[in-house]
């Protein structure tokens, strides 16, 4: 389901959900992004995907019920992106992880709240996800606002989940449960 967002500085978001034919964008996209901020599990250069294995990773995606690949643009190029996989197995197909990045130079403009609100109402409506789950930088304190702002608590600590300059980094565990509401039971 696409949706159209005025931003504070007045341009058009629309969110979407990717298919095959946007690899190479979003191959583009996680490149730029890998350079522009230490908080991903990646750096410049560490993408080692194709389009063509990508291509395939969002074909699987979008024949999943609980995968998620959402784009955020803006007058045509690629802002943001937020991805959610489920465990495949029965025990974990219940429960997923999320990672999103936004370019640098739309920070501050309520992108990653759109995008995560899109994931809570899909995760929602699908009923099938009953617990989305995140790793974030114990010093990132914007994204941290962010995730508490909409739910998300946080359920731990991994002491040196990142090794980044040198230095070990530590993350969060948050989580969100989430639970039919009493009209849908």
């Amino acid at each position: 389901m696409t949706q159209h967002y005025t931003l504070k500085n007045n341009l058009t978001l629309t969110l979407r959900e990717a298919t095959p034919d946007d690899a190479e964008h979003i191959l583009g996209h996680m490149e730029q992004t890998s350079g522009e901020s230490e908080n991903l599990t990646r750096g410049p250069g560490d993408l080692d995907i194709t389009i063509e294995e990508e291509r395939d990773f969002l074909q699987a995606c979008a024949d999943s019920p609980t995968g998620l690949y959402l784009l955020a643009e803006i007058a045509g190029e690629l802002a943001g992106i937020l991805s959610f996989q489920t465990g495949k197995r029965p025990r974990v197909c219940h429960v997923g992880e999320f990672g999103i990045t936004v370019l640098r130079k739309y920070w501050g403009l309520s992108i990653g709240g759109y995008m995560l609100a899109y994931l809570i109402d899909w995760a929602k409506v699908g009923g099938i996800v009953r617990k989305i789950n995140l790793l974030v930088r114990t010093d990132n304190l914007p994204a941290i606002h962010l995730y508490e702002k909409y739910g998300f608590v946080r359920e731990g600590c991994s002491t040196r989940d990142m090794y980044i300059g040198g230095q070990f980094v530590d993350c969060y565990l948050m989580g969100l449960e989430i639970d039919p509401s009493v009209a849908e039971a």
